[in-house]
């Protein structure tokens, strides 16, 4: 078959773009491998100083209060174990606020029959504009769980309501559908104890597929049996062993994610509360932090802590994965492109200077440029045009380096918190780290693109994940110690509308 002459006149362009897209793949693969050996090093120390002998409880006295905000939307299924691990929680003060956000389903009606919740006229103040909240509910029983019931408005509607709800100085942003271990909260917290500049922490995040979880506490750790959220395991682990705690000792650190971090609630509402109009509001308030706190000249820190601390169940069918990595582009998109001017000021530091960028040229712009690579290459190789020591540089640069990447990350999590330490789950993922090159990388590449085209066209639509909830077994009562139920609110029980209070 002869090549068309336009592909022809066009070979010296295709080649010429192959040979870039191949640096392209060389210089972010190194830039992570980069990243790889600075998280090698801040896990030792990390495992070192925060290992078995973990300091929290000896400055346990000292621990602040924390508002743990729940926003949920249709979560029925999920909300109960939630709230129940976030009530057994090894901390010595803190409150869980549900933000019901307008939900179509029994979101709000299992969460007052569950935990006998009242409506109760409580006062707060309005210093972040939200959707009507129709009414506040308390719990005589379970001193530390309260609701709040309101429109819909979104995620970041639903935290700005809960910011303005929340007692405590600092709150703690936890999804519907997760779970924390005991101790999940107090190391979170612990950077604040350690730093007074501390303005917000992330936690590590891992999938809760394939897991057994009874009466909301994990009772066993094991992977998925399927492939899709088996790769996705291995995913969470390159993306926050190294995706971001490589960042960590530069004070650049640009993403906390919407799961589970901790913040300084002065410090949120100072910049404005979280922006309704995102769909990546997570990102975006950490990136508009950075920016707002350079703009001022003020010392801060923004921390991650790296012990597995959340589980929380991620896509297990591609309809789910292609709205949630839509979603995430988009959201990525609209965090970078929406506060460019912090990239290259002169008061940047490492995060506008090294961080930003990498973000914007590799996280941001690099499925595209993936895309257009495979692409030129497959037009080349269909005209008989591509050499065989090019094809596989190209392959080991975009494949090879990728394996490696996945497997420097079972590595990382072997020498750390061994969370998977039986040869078979160890083989599992190796054979997932291999297989998960070889179309499932290139399908999210794709899906990125697909979510960076519609920020250009301005389409936001946050959908909603299909949950199995497969992965908790229900107990018929639910078992609190005294000390958990001993902080009941005084008149909790008496009926009314809440109020609003503007400053």
């Amino acid at each position: 078959m002869s090549t068309p002459a336009f592909v022809i006149g066009l070979a010296p362009t295709l080649e010429a773009l192959q040979w870039f897209f191949l640096l392209y793949f060389v210089c972010i693969n190194a830039v992570y491998l980069g990243l790889n050996f600075i998280s090698m090093y801040t896990i030792v120390r990390y495992v070192r100083e925060h290992g078995v002998s973990y300091r929290a409880r000896t400055f346990a006295q000292y621990q602040p209060p924390v508002s743990i905000l729940v926003p949920a939307y249709n979560e029925a299924r999920t909300i109960v174990a939630t709230v129940r691990s976030l009530l057994r929680l090894d901390y010595p003060n803190f409150e869980v606020v549900v933000i019901n956000d307008g939900s179509t389903d029994d979101t709000l009606k299992t969460v007052v029959e569950e935990f006998g919740l009242v409506e109760f006229p409580e006062a707060y103040r309005a210093r972040l504009k939200t959707a009507p909240i129709r009414r506040l509910y308390v719990s005589p029983g379970h001193g530390r769980v309260r609701l709040v019931d309101k429109d819909n408005g979104g995620k970041a509607d639903s935290l700005n309501a809960g910011i303005n709800t929340a007692r405590y100085p600092l709150f703690c942003v936890v999804d519907a559908d997760s779970i924390l271990q005991k101790d999940s909260l107090a190391r979170v917290v612990q950077p604040f104890l350690e730093d007074a500049r501390m303005i917000a922490t992330g936690g590590v995040i891992r999938v809760v597929n394939g897991c057994t979880v009874q009466d909301g506490l994990l009772k066993e750790i094991d992977l998925p049996d399927r492939l899709l959220p088996a790769i996705q395991v291995l995913e969470y682990l390159r993306a926050f062993l190294f995706g971001r705690l490589g960042w960590l000792p530069l004070n650049a650190l640009l993403i906390i994610s919407g799961a589970f971090g901790v913040f300084y609630k002065e410090r949120v509402i100072a910049a404005g509360g979280y922006k309704s109009d995102l769909v990546g509001e997570d990102m975006e308030m950490v990136v508009r932090l950075h920016d707002r706190m350079r703009e001022e000249n003020r010392p801060y820190r923004i921390a991650y802590v790296p012990d597995p601390i959340c589980w929380t169940e991620v896509p297990s069918d591609l309809r789910s994965l292609y709205g949630q990595r839509t979603r995430w582009q988009q959201g990525l998109a609209e965090s970078l492109f929406g506060n460019l001017r912090l990239m290259f000021r002169r008061n940047a530091g490492a995060v506008g200077w090294l961080a930003f960028p990498f973000m914007l040229l590799f996280e941001c712009l690099g499925p595209l440029v993936e895309v257009l690579g495979y692409v030129s290459v497959i037009i080349l190789w269909l005209a008989g045009m591509v050499s065989m020591q090019a094809f596989w540089v190209f392959l080991f640069a975009s494949i090879g380096l990728g394996i490696l990447l996945s497997v420097n990350a079972m590595l990382l999590e072997e020498v750390s918190f061994q969370l998977y330490p039986r040869p078979r789950q160890q083989l599992k993922l190796f054979v997932v780290a291999i297989l998960e090159n070889f179309g499932y990388r290139q399908m999210l590449s794709v899906f990125c693109v697909i979510g960076l085209v519609r920020w250009m066209l301005g389409r936001s639509s946050w959908g909603h994940m299909r949950r199995k909830a497969d992965w908790h077994e229900e107990e018929e009562e639910m078992m609190v110690s005294p000390a958990q139920t001993a902080q009941t609110s005084g008149a909790a029980a008496a009926p009314g509308k809440s109020r609003e209070v503007t400053p």
